[in-house]
């Protein structure tokens, strides 16, 4: 196939591309070619590209920024899909979009399936599922894919930010009441690929198998990398962020299983392999 990433220059992008590139032909995209905010520019450049198939990586995801930046962050995550969706119906390409379990409020207090109702607390969770409803009301070849709490190589990430700020701090407080699943890039990649082989379209949980809070993590992380840093443990309340996170929103991959997938290696084995690489690559001269 030949497959347009949008966004390729991203975390998921370049594991997508890198995963991708030895079975199909692929243009890679980011916002410096393709502006997907502007419905005739982007017509134009699918109607040159003639895709077989589209994946938008494409977002604003700096979750408290979109509080302060709303109109950026619908232009970015809601209409940008909306342009991609409408022209993915009028040109009969499928289309792959990456979603987020913050379309859920978190309040369920069991793990999420596919079909549960949403309801997005933060302007990024609303920006998010709003792509969800354009491509849903005018698609009927689409992916949506909800992930979570993303780490890869390429990047930011929670697990980067804490290996540097153990070098430079003993001790720090991280929320102990909000739940997910660690979800690397590599394995995510390796999952969308196997996906788009058939047309089994339709909405997707993919994470790591297991799940975890802030607080448990954060030790992991230092666990692994060696670093003497005490954490402790404090509320959301306490730590007070502009952007409003749901408690828990540990995705159930329920229909990637029933499809007969097998489900992603357990987000612990997959966080070790990130912290080994990580620093494998840190004492190279």
């Amino acid at each position: 196939m030949n497959i347009l990433i949008v966004g390729a220059h991203g975390m998921l992008g370049k594991d997508l591309a890198e995963t991708l590139k030895t079975k199909h032909t692929l243009l890679l995209s980011s916002r410096n070619n393709l502006d997907i905010t502007d419905l005739k520019s982007c017509r134009d450049y699918i109607s040159q590209a003639k895709p077989d198939l589209i994946i938008n990586c494409a977002a604003y995801t700096q979750v408290d920024k979109c509080e302060e930046e709303i109109e950026l962050a619908y232009k970015v995550n809601a209409l940008g899909p909306r342009n991609l969706a409408v022209i993915s119906n009028e040109q009969n390409i499928p289309l792959v979009q990456i979603s987020t379990d913050y379309v859920f409020d978190g309040t369920k207090g069991t793990n999420y399936l596919e079909d549960d109702t949403k309801n997005p607390l933060s302007i990024y969770g609303k920006s998010k599922s709003l792509a969800e409803d354009y491509i849903m009301a005018l698609l009927n070849k689409f992916y949506i894919i909800r992930t979570s709490w993303l780490f890869g190589e390429h990047g930011n990430n929670f697990i980067k930010t804490m290996l540097q700020i153990g070098k430079t701090r003993d001790s720090l407080a991280v929320v102990n009441d909000q739940f997910g699943s660690p979800t690397y890039t590599r394995d995510l990649a390796q999952a969308i690929a196997d996906l788009i082989e058939e047309t089994r379209y339709g909405i997707y949980h993919i994470t790591n198998s297991g799940y975890t809070n802030w607080y448990e993590y954060t030790k992991d992380i230092f666990t692994l990398s060696g670093y003497n840093v005490t954490v402790r443990p404090i509320s959301t309340e306490e730590f007070n962020r502009p952007a409003p996170r749901p408690k828990y929103s540990v995705l159930n991959n329920r229909l990637w299983q029933l499809e007969g997938f097998t489900p992603l290696r357990p987000y612990q084995e997959a966080v070790k392999e990130y912290i080994e690489n990580y620093l494998k690559k840190e004492v190279q001269p």
